[in-house]
């Protein structure tokens, strides 16, 4: 049984990584930490919970949580994160960290996309970037896993057996991706109002999502080379999924058939990635942490479309798929 603390309580991703933990046999939930007013009982927060985890969200600091817990999911914002991820590991606990805090290696690079200061920036570089997919062995033994974005997980794994193949060209690839409502999070804001979003489709951060140096990056390290991307987020109305549409340029003639198999091959022992023949909608990978996938050929571009759950794969499944991992629990427990 490992012992399992939770940062940051409140939010949309902490109640599903909670509700996956509560069915995992060898997980046990010790601690939620929030800086909530009141302490109050996780039910207050998330009355889904009500009669299924009997918690109250403190105010706990590192050291607090790390006496508790072996394991610590993060599930701060960007930039605080690192603040206290440091602190976590010298007491000796080991971190799954939902925010962007440690995806990228180059604190400049961070510090351009994100606007400040990394607070931890010597550990850019070395930490376990958390697909398992493309680095299942770094994660077993790492103490700290940086979880992927949910946009950029729906973009490298399509993506990715293609750029390894040489089948497609690694720069000027569009990426036009429609993501649910709760990817905003559940802090309060204008465009997530319902008024706003709901009967509307909107595109948002053209250019300069932060997605896209971490998408660049772990696809130009699977390509062995620099690769550029487009990066096009919609905001769509409805709760929760990504539907992720690419376009890319082919390096030589090939069918679809054969863009399919390499797919398959690639895929044909992860249990989470689904190479399929239809066009997959978001309502396929809803509340499962599969990732659906498939490709064709139109005019000479190679199109790939894939769907993920934003808040499972996207994010809390993926963080257990992860900790099972780490701790030598089938890969598939709870999920």
């Amino acid at each position: 049984m490992t012992r399992i603390a939770i940062i940051g309580g409140a939010g949309y991703t902490a109640v599903e990584l909670i509700k996956i933990l509560l069915r995992h046999p060898e997980a046990e939930i010790v601690a939620i930490s929030d800086i909530q007013e009141g302490q109050p009982h996780i039910a207050a927060i998330h009355p889904s919970l009500n009669g299924r985890l009997d918690l109250r969200l403190e105010k706990l600091s590192p050291a607090e949580v790390a006496a508790r817990a072996d394991c610590v999911f993060c599930c701060l914002p960007h930039g605080v994160s690192a603040s206290m991820v440091p602190d976590l590991l010298d007491a000796g606990a080991r971190v799954v960290d939902f925010s962007a805090d440690y995806r990228l290696d180059d604190p400049e690079v961070f510090a351009q996309w994100y606007g400040q200061k990394h607070a931890d920036p010597d550990r850019l570089g070395k930490v376990v970037y958390g697909l398992p997919e493309l680095f299942r062995e770094q994660v077993v033994d790492a103490p700290l896993v940086a979880n992927p974005g949910c946009f950029p997980t729906s973009v490298i794994l399509p993506l990715a057996p293609l750029l390894r193949a040489g089948l497609i060209e690694p720069g000027g690839i569009i990426v036009d991706s429609k993501t649910g409502v709760s990817g905003a999070g559940r802090t309060l804001r204008l465009t997530t109002h319902y008024p706003e979003c709901n009967e509307s489709m909107t595109a948002y951060n053209l250019g300069r999502h932060r997605h896209t140096p971490e998408i660049e990056q772990i696809l130009g390290s699977v390509a062995g080379t620099a690769v550029g991307v487009i990066f096009a987020p919609h905001l769509v109305p409805m709760d929760r999924g990504i539907l992720t549409t690419t376009y890319s340029q082919p390096t030589k003639n090939s069918s679809e058939e054969e863009l399919v198999q390499t797919l398959r091959d690639f895929y044909a022992d992860e249990p989470f990635v689904r190479v399929v023949d239809h066009l997959p909608g978001t309502k396929d990978s809803w509340g499962t942490n599969f990732c659906d996938v498939t490709v064709r050929i139109v005019r000479n571009r190679v199109i790939t479309i894939s769907c993920v759950d934003n808040l499972i794969k996207g994010a809390s499944g993926a963080a257990v798929q992860n900790f099972n991992l780490m701790y030598g629990y089938p890969e598939t427990m709870a999920l």
